[in-house]
């Protein structure tokens, strides 16, 4: 009989003691990081707090513009934390950039965005919803608007922590709707308006996914199933990396920039077709150069597309920030304005410097301490991405938003991304089954040979035939989110309204 080696008994016991080690060292170094953030985050609201402070010093009622600053900053972390992984979440789920490059191209994007082509104006009552004019009274309206963002802020943070990509245009007009309800009754809010809000909530993922799964077959067809796929893709990479600078050269012309130039339509259209054929023309020596030493492989090709997808991924994050950065921090906008002039009729106010740069500073902020979850969850858990699906989903982005802005459909980034990435897992799960339908074994083939029952051969078989890309339950996750995510808003901006008014008033 062979007795243990001592020696080997004493490697293995130092093994799990250093198994151990390691695992109470990763768990603390998590623990850390995120007490950290939690630090960190409450120091940046801190800062809000005390510029608000000196900001209002002397001013009448200036404790609401403190309270609305503070929740700014706050509603600011989480956009940070969940809307912008839409755009970087591909490329990081597609290797073709880390979680640290992505959280750097992002920050300095979606600040820059903010800053340099942030809201001068914005719809303060978030596109109309509620009618300023049928509340009493400023403060009424100020307490309505600072119970609207507190609550789209605690939403997201909610799902942020779920780990769910919600929209926050959405948790906006949802806590626009529930104060506006809350204070002056139902007949406040513009419902034709909340019907077409609705209404996004199919068209946005659905038309994202779609053109997503297009674009993404044009790639199987006419570069992966042709003998030579280097060849192939010296022709179609230009192509496709034109039609993507100029479906983004529209879109920043139509709605990143919208707030310091509104060229008329045909002249983004033509600015989009100049920037297209200029960028076809400098993409195609630049492929030819790059494809020399590449394999006939598919994994080769996927090269050609990792640079076309960081500078999406960049493009995305600077319309963001110059996008949505002033829609999540107006209700804060039209809290200052009030408290400076007494007036709620009006629609549209001008945002002062230091509002769209507490936005900034709280995306960024909010990105870099939180934003690595949604990030991975976006990227990594749906379904697996590469440099070409990715590349597939921002293309889909930009042109979906164009589509929804040509027909008047109020749509969400958020939701369009996630459909895209959605989108793409369906098509591959579907040509891959499509093509395993008829396997090489029968089922009488496996009964013969295996001497098994049949129904535990005929479910093996079925599993053998049908595969899953796409993480149903992540899927179900997501959707139950985006339809909870107005009227769960609602709900807690009329309690958080009724609250302070108690409260403060």
């Amino acid at each position: 009989m062979n007795r243990p080696n001592p020696s080997q008994i004493r490697k293995k016991a130092v093994d799990k003691d250093l198994k151990k080690i390691v695992l109470l060292e990763t768990t603390t170094q998590a623990l850390a990081r995120r007490h950290a953030g939690l630090a960190l985050s409450f120091l940046f609201l801190l800062g809000v707090w005390a510029f608000t402070a000196a900001y209002t010093r002397g001013v009448e009622h200036g404790f609401f513009i403190i309270i609305a600053g503070v929740v700014g900053g706050y509603m600011a972390l989480n956009i940070g934390a969940n809307d912008v992984a839409n755009n970087v979440g591909p490329a990081v789920g597609s290797k073709a950039l880390t979680m640290v490059g992505a959280l750097i191209i992002a920050a300095i994007c979606e600040a820059a965005g903010a800053i340099l082509a942030g809201g001068q104006v914005v719809n303060t009552i978030s596109r109309g919803i509620v009618d300023p004019a049928q509340i009493a009274d400023s403060t009424t309206f100020i307490l309505a608007m600072t119970s609207a963002l507190f609550a789209g802020a605690l939403w997201i943070n909610l799902a942020t922590y779920l780990g769910a990509p919600v929209s926050t245009t959405h948790s906006i007009v949802g806590g626009v709707v529930g104060a506006g309800i809350a204070a002056a009754g139902l007949s406040a809010v513009n419902w034709p308006v909340m019907g077409g809000i609705v209404a996004s909530w199919v068209v946005s993922p659905a038309l994202g996914g779609l053109v997503a799964a297009l674009f993404y077959l044009l790639i199987n067809v006419a570069i992966l199933r042709q003998p030579d796929k280097v060849a192939a893709a010296r022709v179609w990479v230009p192509i496709l990396v034109a039609v993507m600078a100029g479906a983004f050269a529209v879109y920043m012309a139509s709605k990143g920039l919208s707030r310091i130039w509104k060229p008329p339509m045909w002249q983004v259209l033509v600015i989009g077709a100049a920037i297209a054929a200029a960028v076809w023309a400098a993409a195609r020596p630049a492929v030819a150069w790059r494809s020399q030493a590449l394999e006939n492989r598919r994994k080769s090709i996927n090269q050609l597309f990792t640079i076309p997808l960081i500078a999406s991924a960049a493009l995305l994050s600077f319309a963001h920030g110059a996008n949505d950065v002033a829609n999540a921090v107006g209700p804060l906008a039209a809290v200052v304005a009030a408290v400076g002039t007494g007036d709620v009729a009006g629609g549209q106010v001008a945002v002062p410097g230091w509002v769209l740069l507490v936005g900034a500073i709280g995306i960024s902020a909010g990105l870099a301490l939180f934003g690595p979850r949604v990030i991975r969850s976006v990227g990594e858990e749906i379904t697996r991405l590469d440099p070409m699906r990715a590349f597939c989903v921002a293309l889909a982005a930009a042109i979906t938003v164009i589509i929804a802005s040509a027909l008047g459909l109020p749509v969400s980034s958020t939701h369009i991304a996630v459909g895209g990435i959605f989108g793409v897992g369906f098509y591959r799960e579907f040509h891959t089954n499509r093509k395993r339908a008829q396997p090489d074994e029968t089922l009488a083939d496996l009964i013969d040979t295996a001497g098994q029952p049949e129904d535990k051969l005929e479910r093996k078989l079925q599993k053998a035939q049908k595969r899953r890309l796409v993480r149903r339950s992540h899927l179900m996750t997501i959707v139950a989110a985006w339809l909870v995510t107005v009227p769960l808003a609602a709900g807690l901006s009329a309690l958080l309204f009724f609250l302070m008014r108690a409260v403060l008033v």
